[in-house]
This record gives C-alpha cells, structure tokens and sequence, in this order.
C-alpha cells in the first residue's frame, strides 16, 4: 500500500490473475472512510489479504469493502480474504479468473436488502453451487461493525448457509439432461425383459429411480415370481440387492439357480457346478436379515450396498417383517409406521437413482373378489409413491378351471395398463407367459385389465 504526499489517502493495488497491477482502490478519511476505485468500471483486480502459512487455500471470503476486509483481517479466521473492486455495483466479469482456484465461496456483504440481492446475483455468476453466504440479520452486520460489537467473526463465517440448495434446481441446469433423454429415447425407457416381452409392452422396461409396489394372496407365488423377474434383470447386469425376511437366502437361491438353469437340477447334480459358475458371476447380492427386522438397520444396510456396490434394484420381501419391530412399536399405529417405511423406500430410490421393489402382502378380502389397488394393507402412502403396482391375481382359488394372471394396475411412466397371463413350470420353478390354446379362445377375459 501506499500513500500520498499530504498523507491523505491510501492506494492499495488491485491485482488481477496474473498477479500484476490492474488499478487501485483509493482510501480518504473525512468525516468517514471513503472508497474510489481506479479505472472505476471494468476494473479486473481484486485485493487479496493472506496471513499465515495454515490458510484453507480452497476457500476464501468476499467482501465488499477495505473497511471489512481489513476487519476480516485482524481477527486471522484462517481464510483468506477477497476485497472486490467495485463493492455492490458490479462484478465484472474479467474478475472471475481471479475466483477460479477456489471451491467455497464465502460472500459477506451487509445485512440490507441491496446487500442479500448482490450476494444472489453475484452468485450466479460465481456458480452458486459453491457459493454460501452469511444470512443478512440484524446480529449479523458487515465484518467491520461486527467487529465493533466484538462478535465471533471466525463462527459467522463457520455459520454461512449454501445459496444453492440440494432440493431446488432450474431448467439450466436439467437441460442437458432433457437432451440426452431425447437422444436415447430407448435407453430411457429402461432394461427391457428377455422373459417377459408383455412387460415390456405395458411397463417399457425396468428404470432406475422408480418405485414398484407387489402384492398378491398369500400363496399365489409373489417372491418366486419376483425372484425370476429380478432374476432376468440381474442376467443383463442390473445390480441387484435381495431383502428376504421371509425365507431363508440359500432358498431363495437355490430357486434362482433353477430359475436360471431351466431345469431341476436336484435330478440333474453332474450340471450343477457349470450353472453355479455362471450363477456366481451375476451381480447379485443377499441382505442377511432373517424374521422382523427395523426399519433404521435395513436402511443402513441398503444405503451402503448402494455406495459400495453401485445397487440398481432392491427387492424388500416384505414389508410387513420391518412393521412390528422399533423403539416405539408400541405407542405407533401399524398403519403410520408403514407409511414411514414406504417414504423412507421412496425418498431412497429418487435419492441414490435406484429401483426398489417392495412386496406388500393384501388386506383379507374375499376369495370371489379381485384385489385392485386398494386391497394393498396400509394406508394410502404406498399406492400413491408407487410408479407401478404389480397385482397377481390367482383365480385358481375359486375356480377349476381358474387362471393365474399379473395385473399392471398402475404405470406411472406410460399410463398403459394390461394384465399378463402366468404359466408355472415346477420343474424349472419358473413363471413363463402362458401361450394362448386354441381352447382358451372361448374363455372369458380376466376382469380389471384396464
């Protein structure tokens, strides 16, 4: 710094990028400090203020004036300072290289309005993602008369909150991918299904991020038709976590292998080690709960198979073993605390853009009677989160000649809805789409397909 002749006024230099000097801000004491900047428009230089060697170089704090940098200053917070050339005028945008080596951006300019509008314009330019900004309240001033009322100044600066927030975004930052959905038209629609061609018609395939709903009479065959609809997706690579509660994992994949071998493999042991090499190279893996578990450990489990593993599609069978079992199960109604597992399910899928399907066994209803959506036990949460609600309907309960069917009764994705006739192979342990007879020409259509 300098200053001149008759000790009136202080120069200090405005450095740009490069480190060289690009102009000045000039200091005089009248009745108060005055600022003026040399070149006044434009200007591309800043002052930067360093002390110690312990300095958090990815971090900096923005100020507007000398007065609060020089306030910043004398209290070593351990960051170093940024004086910007025109205070809350402009920010041009020549000083923006000068901003770039920084990834955290503390801007603290007043508590005023023209202060908070500065601060959330000059974010945009900046990237707001990096951006965060001392709230503009009356105990939280410019740096300079915080420093007055002898305030914390390191601990306004810990406190500084995020300008952008996680769960607020804009069309700029979707737009491009808006594009690349448009581009990949097909890949969006999701993993199509090599068993199952009429899934693919009505539901256009498995997507991560969605959230899918199964239910179906107790006995109708829910977990191995899952095991097998999971099973074809885990062939074509989609990582998959399994969450039986019900049944034990060396069950459920003995079933899988079965499914995967296409034949009975108890009759057939001399092929056993060829389909268990294949079937151990599938991205597959098993959660070790067995009988009721809370909800707080299976999320957690859940939640790190996602990180470590990059989990695609988790299967939870079924949700009423995680119902009777937590801190206050019971002060809480069966109904709300389901209700909260189905939002935690939820909120995870759109969060780590995996696919979770959860198995929901049905209210008691009458035998003659079709289940539709509202047949589901629980409240009204899982019907409304769910993208699709996946209903076996098993007639063979009520008739010889009964069929076994599964019912898309929602698809949030491409509003089809169908049902998809079901044919059991015992020996495979398998569910193929029943191919239409001759005989069954005169049947009549199963009821609720639309």
């Amino acid at each position: 710094m300098r200053v001149d002749d008759a000790k009136s006024a202080i120069y200090i230099p405005l450095n740009n990028a490069e480190g060289k000097t690009v102009g000045f801000k000039i200091l005089r004491l009248n009745n108060e400090i005055e600022e003026e900047t040399v070149p006044p428009v434009a200007c591309s230089g800043v002052i930067l203020l360093q002390h110690g060697r312990s300095l958090k170089q990815d971090t900096t704090v923005i100020v507007s004036s000398v007065a609060d940098a020089l306030a910043l200053a004398s209290c070593k917070t351990g960051h170093q300072i940024v004086c910007l050339p025109h205070g809350l005028t402009s920010l041009p945008q020549q000083v923006l290289p000068s901003l770039e080596q920084y990834k955290k951006l503390v801007l603290w300019f007043g508590n005023d309005v023209v202060c908070w509008d500065a601060a959330r314009n000059f974010a945009k330019k900046l990237g707001e993602n990096r951006c965060y900004f001392v709230r503009p309240t009356e105990k939280q001033p410019s740096p300079a008369l915080a420093l007055l009322q002898n305030q914390d100044l390191k601990a306004i600066i810990t406190g500084a909150q995020p300008i952008w927030h996680q769960a607020i975004t804009t069309f700029s930052t979707l737009r491009q991918d808006v594009l690349s959905d448009l581009q990949n038209n097909d890949k969006v629609q999701g993993v199509k299904w090599k068993r199952y061609p009429a899934l693919n018609r009505i539901l256009k395939g498995h997507r991560r991020g969605e959230f899918t709903v199964l239910t179906g009479p107790t006995g109708s065959g829910k977990t191995t038709f899952m095991s097998e609809y999971s099973l074809d997706l885990a062939v074509q690579g989609v990582n998959t976590l399994w969450g039986s509660f019900e049944i034990r994992n060396a069950r459920l994949a003995r079933t899988m292998l079965q499914q995967m071998a296409g034949i009975p493999l108890d009759s057939h042991l001399d092929q056993f080690d060829n389909w268990a090499d294949k079937f151990e190279r599938l991205p597959l893996y098993f959660m070790t709960f067995h009988g009721q578990q809370p909800i707080k450990v299976v999320m957690e489990a859940v939640e790190h198979a996602a990180y470590v593993h990059d989990i695609a599609h988790v299967i939870i069978d079924n949700v009423q073993f995680m119902i009777g079992v937590s801190d206050d199960a019971r002060h809480v109604d069966r109904f709300w605390k389901q209700d909260a597992i189905v939002a935690g399910f939820r909120t995870f899928a759109t969060k780590t853009n995996c696919h979770v399907t959860l198995v929901i066994h049905p209210r008691k209803e009458r035998d003659v009677e079709d289940l539709t959506i509202n047949s589901i036990f629980g409240g009204a949460k899982a019907t409304q989160e769910a993208d699709n609600i996946l209903i076996i309907q098993d007639k063979r309960l009520t008739s010889v000649r009964g069929k076994k069917y599964l019912q898309i009764a929602k698809n949030r994705y491409s509003g089809d809805l169908g049902v998809m006739p079901l044919e059991f192979d015992k020996d495979s342990l398998s569910y193929g789409q029943r191919k239409k007879k001759p005989a069954d020409e005169g049947e009549p259509r199963p009821q609720n397909d639309s």
